[in-house]
């Protein structure tokens, strides 16, 4: 199987092949956040700020939809990096038209569900009345779409696995470009409601899924997609799940703990939502360097246990995991400092910009707790053991935040006590991570010890 070394991270110096994958990586997930960014500015300043609560509102929805599949992806990619870290070309391939097999099914579930029963979603939720209708077009809109924003995932993960991120960047760029243009467009010039910066999403979205389809389309053969090849290997497609439905579970728990997070802030009204939703934004770029390093660190160790290289993945765990947990904490404190300009840029409703640096004082200074967490369990997915950062987030993340929030909030009732859930699980999630790391064992680390 003939590979270039530059897309193999089980050779060259660790520091430099883990950098030299997360940099792009970073880039890749800043011009993604960006152009996600663009709908909540463009919005706020020329919709207004019960618009902006609109599309505020349906962020945490949003990813408790799409991250069940989009976790089933970054499982398989983990399946891809191992087969692909071996050498075995065969299994390479069956795994990549397997996964986009069910990322084609799923996309169409998904768009069906999503667009039939957002109404009834919304409500549950406790949006507001004077938000619901614009909440509901955007959510409708948005996941009329869902087909390219799960294959875009899957290709990702695709060139992610076999190490990769130049070309996502490259993708994402292009796509940015196109989502803030066309924002501009529909919304300032024409003047478009909350649909339009829905639609304008789509659009990017599926640019960059066709881009990345068609460089996958031309890539070297151990990993080149073939049309007539997609379909259901079901011996991968257990495998797949295996390793993917306990990620995307992950994926999904958070984000209901996080719907029910919103339902909460909604009961403080629309400003309270729009400030809220300006946080949130602005939050996705502290998480940059903890979801590029995370990533790195899933693809790094998937393919060097697939070569055997046990020492390595030690070493390169702890050298991401310093990366991250120093990058965030660095940004963090950013945008501690900065939150009240950042917030304005959204709103200037002094109201709206209160809660929003409200909320960022309360967290930002604990992001390395956040980034600590989030590269322990991309090890853990990467060594084929997800069902641990499942059942750990699952407990700390879903279970301990809702409960909290439910009994806290009838003792202390003001918004603050809400936003405190994060950093008080995200400490909780760390410690038992770390405690399960100091006596974690790689696979097949026996059998090289036994041999030695």
């Amino acid at each position: 199987m003939n590979k270039s070394s530059s897309s193999l991270m089980t050779e060259g110096p660790i520091w430099k092949k883990i950098i030299g994958f997360a940099v792009p990586l970073f880039l890749g997930n800043l011009f993604q956040q960006l152009y996600n960014t663009a709908d909540s500015l463009i919005v706020g300043n020329f919709l207004g700020s019960s618009a902006l609560a609109a599309v505020s509102s349906s962020g945490n929805l949003i990813n408790l939809m799409v991250g069940l599949f989009n976790g089933i992806a970054v499982g398989a990619g983990v399946v891809v990096a191992r087969y692909y870290g071996a050498r075995k070309a065969d299994m390479v391939q069956k795994s990549i038209h397997t996964i986009i097999a069910f990322g084609v099914a799923a996309g169409i579930l998904l768009t069906i569900f999503a667009v039939s029963f957002s109404p009834s979603i919304l409500r549950l939720m406790g949006t507001p009345e004077e938000v619901l209708p614009n909440s509901i077009i955007y959510f409708r809109v948005y996941f009329s779409g869902s087909l390219a924003f799960v294959l875009y995932n899957i290709f990702v993960g695709i060139l992610q696995a076999t190490g990769d991120s130049r070309h996502p960047l490259i993708y994402l760029m292009i796509s940015s470009g196109v989502n803030v243009v066309l924002d501009v467009f529909f919304v300032a010039g024409l003047g478009m409601g909350v649909g339009s910066a829905a639609f304008a999403t789509v659009i990017s979205q599926i640019v960059s899924a066709l881009l990345c389809l068609i460089h996958l389309m031309r890539a070297p053969e151990e990993y080149r997609v073939s049309l007539r090849k997609i379909g259901f290997d079901l011996s991968m497609l257990r495998q797949i799940i295996g390793n993917g439905l306990p990620a995307g579970l992950q994926n999904s728990i958070i984000s209901l703990a996080n719907v029910v997070v919103q339902s909460n802030i909604n009961q403080f009204g629309s400003t309270a939502m729009a400030g809220c939703g300006s946080y949130t934004k602005i939050e996705g770029f502290g998480f940059l360097p903890v979801t590029c390093f995370a990533l790195s660190l899933t693809t790094f160790v998937s393919q060097n246990l697939g070569a055997g290289k046990y020492d390595r993945v030690r070493k390169g765990a702890v050298f991401g995991i310093l990366c991250s947990i120093t990058a965030a904490e660095v940004v963090g404190i950013v945008i501690n400092v900065f939150s009240p300009y950042l917030i304005s840029l959204f709103n200037s409703d002094p109201q709206v910009i209160s809660y929003g640096v409200a909320q960022a004082k309360t967290v930002t200074l604990f992001y390395f707790l956040l980034a600590f967490s989030h590269c322990m369990a991309g090890i853990f997915r990467g060594a084929g053991k997800s069902i641990v950062p499942m059942l750990v987030m699952m407990i700390c993340w879903c279970i301990i935040r809702v409960t909290y929030i439910t009994i806290a909030v009838k003792f202390f009732p003001v918004i603050n006590t809400i936003f405190w859930a994060y950093p008080i699980t995200w400490t909780l999630s760390s410690a038992v991570l770390l405690i399960y790391y100091s006596k974690f064992k790689l696979p097949g680390q026996d059998r090289q010890t036994a041999a030695s």
